[in-house]
């Protein structure tokens, strides 16, 4: 069965910068945060929670259960809160980035995916360019050119 994919629409990267968090308690209720994410990608993905169970298990070199699946996307039980790493698996196996991106947003970061990292960089290396364009044309303004005497 081929894995379910998050439409072109629904992650659209932005280029506003996401705010740090800093404030007392801006993280509070996180736990419960990341559960209904849990349970928003597992909703919205066509497959049976045991096949995705089942890729995460291979990713992770862990076992992984639907019956777990079905834990960590509940968020009134904090017992059961999912890990990182399980966090991790479980985006690469449904491909919802737009989803972790999301959840990183909040902490001040984004998230770039395969390829966009060229884009990013391509986008650096101009500003880079840019910069020294103009630190140029400043030199040039302040510094004509050096003419020695020379012997013929």
């Amino acid at each position: 069965m081929p894995k379910t994919r998050a439409p072109a629409d629904q992650f659209a990267f932005t280029f506003d910068a996401p705010k740090p968090a800093t404030l007392p308690a801006e993280l509070a209720g996180m736990d419960a945060r990341i559960a209904r994410t849990v349970a928003e990608i597992l909703k919205h993905d066509d497959r049976d929670r045991t096949v995705i169970a089942a890729e995460m298990t291979v990713l992770l070199a862990d076992e992984i259960s639907a019956h777990m699946l079905n834990h960590y996307a509940s968020p009134g039980k904090a017992e059961y809160n999912i890990s990182f790493a399980r966090m991790l698996a479980l985006v690469a196996v449904t491909n919802r980035f737009d989803l972790l991106d999301r959840e990183l947003r909040a902490i001040g970061a984004s998230l770039l995916v395969g390829d966009e990292i060229y884009a990013a960089e391509v986008g650096h290396i101009s500003s880079e360019i840019a910069e020294l364009q103009q630190r140029l044309k400043s030199l040039q303004r302040l510094h004509p050119t050096i003419k020695r005497n020379r012997r013929k």
